[in-house]
């Protein structure tokens, strides 16, 4: 399983699992909701299950991730300023490349 999240996405999930009251917890990507041959994403900060796998990304930022959710392998978390602020989470390796 792998997970990529893009310099921009680093800064923001840095500095929020920073905060004082984030001790512990890890990021958690997951699905919120699947159709056809792509999926919608979501984030959160949890702790991990006995169902998570936590893989390491090369932004030193662990992720939780589902193990039995294979719309979870090869996810993208960005981070845009443009048109509007906000994470955006695609998954390339599934063709899924942004919402529709």
């Amino acid at each position: 399983m792998s997970v990529k999240i893009t310099r921009n996405a680093a800064k923001v999930i840095k500095k929020e699992l920073e905060k004082e009251e984030n001790k512990g917890l890890v990021l958690k990507v997951f699905v919120t909701h699947a159709h056809g041959d792509h999926a919608h994403y979501g984030l959160d900060l949890a702790k991990p299950t006995d169902k998570d796998q936590v893989v390491s990304t090369d932004k030193e930022i662990d992720v939780l991730i589902d193990l039995e959710n294979p719309f979870l392998n090869g996810v993208k978390i960005d981070y845009l300023y443009f048109p509007e602020e906000g994470f955006v989470i695609t998954n390339p390796s599934q063709g899924n490349h942004g919402d529709h």
